[in-house]
């Protein structure tokens, strides 16, 4: 992975936009965060994170239709790109390696 470093919250709303596909907007990111992480997030955490994942590269945005529900508001809509999901693969592996790495130290399995 080299120069790239994807800390935590980062790999999680970008594993989280992944999930969301179509529908990976603002909010619904953080409402699957916090129902599946049992973790709040505030907007504002969200959309610094979101700001530097574009600026890298690893995701891209675009605004949906304005909607009357939202007092004429566009959603922005987010999508990896694939140097994301490229950035994702790695950060597996890498973490991947690590689990293996302390399991044959015997971490993490039964006694």
């Amino acid at each position: 992975m080299g120069k790239h470093h994807l800390g935590e919250f980062e790999e999680i709303v970008m594993l989280t936009v992944a999930l969301l596909g179509n529908e990976a907007y603002g909010f619904a990111v953080i409402e699957e965060i916090e129902t599946r992480m049992n973790r709040t997030v505030s907007i504002g955490a969200l959309q610094t994170v979101l700001k530097r994942l574009e600026e890298k590269n690893y995701l891209i945005s675009e605004f949906g239709e304005a909607t009357t529900s939202r007092g004429g508001r566009r959603r922005r809509y987010y999508q990896l790109t694939n140097t994301g999901i490229t950035i994702l693969e790695e950060t597996q592996e890498q973490r991947m390696g690590l689990w293996k790495a302390v399991r044959k130290l015997g971490f993490g399995t039964a006694h």
